[in-house]
């Protein structure tokens, strides 16, 4: 658990490397066409690219809540110093790379979508990718091995597959298409994971996985928590008895044609009455529903749970999307603004529609899937809005390009790609026993 916990897979700190190997080769690359002429660049084997110091979409990433790190300016000193311009870092996780991590079905998929990562524009509005900066085969060669998902196992000897990362707010937050296909192939039963809820996990599984894996789920599993129940109640005044968020996210997977699942996720501040008052909630909107206490007693815990999922497979489904893939950029947004997150409609800031119309307009990003962008603490893009907030329209104020992974993000809110630290973080608690080199404070 110690090494999961501070290293992870390794498959991050890949990720990581490749991700800043291309802001490398972006920056060296703005540095010598500053002070070379035409020519000279010839000479050297490169051509022009005319990068728009003013248009650079991608940035630095860390593996970090580094909230300093948000805004920066880079290349200070003089001209062998790299090109000196305004730039940015974000989470490691957030980076396109993981996205693509995700969505790719072999390393032949990876080493092409590589090559269509959108760094920057050029001073006519083109996109610069890595392909223009010959960046793409080294990122490949860095992230080779992170193909593979990495096979661990639970406390209790069941096989669990980690690949692929979360932050399901700004990327797709899934687990790969890659492991599910070796999970199916090995188990009775996959079960792979969306982050947060099925506003954001749910939808992006339903809308964007599913369809560029071609896989039709059986069952999904939406997990509640008394607590959480409470706070989206009543939040920020605790109010027991309100499963409106709960019953609002039923009817999304509803929506799928799929038979939805609740886990009452049991922890020992609940009562029974609370259980069963969830349960019977749940299953008068449709759903099955079992109070499963894996948190105190681990498997054993969840044979409930179990039970209901595998009862849940043996429905036929009438799996169907939200969206064509041939809607308008536009009118998808709309939609799931409509009938997933509860909005009576969009408002688009002049940059983000003046970008979704040519995006609307270019066959290049006909099959692009919609990644949407908001907060996971509400259905809408307001955090402390709980419940099911009525009467509100989802503001769109920018809209994201991820070349490789064929993503449009339209931005709703104000969502940070570099998450902050607490005043209280983590690491004030973590040490090592230096006489036996055990670390302490992880858990």
């Amino acid at each position: 658990m110690t090494e999961f916990s501070l290293g992870l897979t390794g498959d991050i700190n890949d990720i990581m490397n490749a991700h800043n190997l291309a802001m490398v080769a972006l920056n060296a690359r703005m540095q010598h066409e500053a002070n070379y002429t035409d020519a000279e660049l010839a000479k050297r084997g490169l051509r022009r690219l005319d990068i728009d110091p003013k248009n650079v979409e991608m940035g630095w990433v860390l593996d970090f809540a580094a909230q300093g790190l948000r805004n920066i300016m880079i290349g200070i000193g003089g001209k062998k110093d790299g090109f000196l311009m305004q730039s940015k870092f974000g989470i490691a996780v957030g980076s396109e790379l993981m996205a693509i991590l995700a969505v790719a079905k072999d390393l032949a998929d990876m080493r092409e979508r590589f090559k269509h990562i959108v760094v920057g524009y050029d001073r006519t509005g083109k996109r610069v990718t890595t392909s223009d900066l010959e960046v793409d085969g080294a990122m490949t060669a860095w992230m080779r091995n992170t193909i593979n998902p990495t096979l661990c196992s639970t406390v209790e000897g069941q096989p669990c597959f980690v690949h692929a990362g979360p932050f399901a707010n700004i990327a797709i937050g899934q687990s790969s298409i890659i492991a599910d296909r070796i999970g199916l192939k090995c188990f009775d039963y996959h079960v792979t994971e969306s982050g947060f809820a099925a506003d954001i996990g749910f939808e992006k599984f339903w809308n964007v996985k599913a369809r560029l894996g071609g896989l039709k789920p059986n069952v999904s599993v939406l997990v509640a928590t008394v607590r959480a129940l409470k706070m989206h109640g009543g939040g920020p005044t605790v109010v027991p008895g309100r499963c409106e968020n709960m019953v609002h996210l039923i009817n999304v997977i509803k929506k799928s044609g799929i038979k939805p699942v609740v886990c009452i996720n049991a922890f020992y501040t609940d009562t029974p009455a609370e259980h069963a008052l969830v349960k019977r909630i749940a299953e008068q909107a449709g759903a099955r529903a079992a109070v499963s206490e894996h948190w105190l007693k681990g498997g054993d815990g969840a044979l409930d749970l179990a039970d209901a999922v595998m009862d849940a497979c043996k429905e036929e489904v009438d799996f169907k999307f939200l969206y064509p893939l041939e809607m308008p950029l536009r009118q998808r947004v709309e939609k799931i603004a409509k009938e997933v997150y509860g909005a009576d409609g969009v408002d688009w800031a002049p940059l983000a529609e003046e970008k979704a119309k040519k995006f609307e307009a270019d066959p290049l990003y006909a099959d692009y899937s919609t990644m949407m962008v908001k907060s996971h603490l509400s259905l809408s893009h307001e955090p402390t809005w709980k419940g099911v907030p009525k009467g509100w329209r989802l503001p769109i104020r920018d809209v994201l390009v991820y070349g490789g992974a064929k993503f449009l993000c339209p931005m709703a809110g104000a969502i940070s790609l570099m998450p902050g630290t607490s005043s209280d973080p983590a690491y004030r608690r973590i040490d090592v026993d230096v006489k036996t080199g055990k670390v302490s404070g992880l858990f």
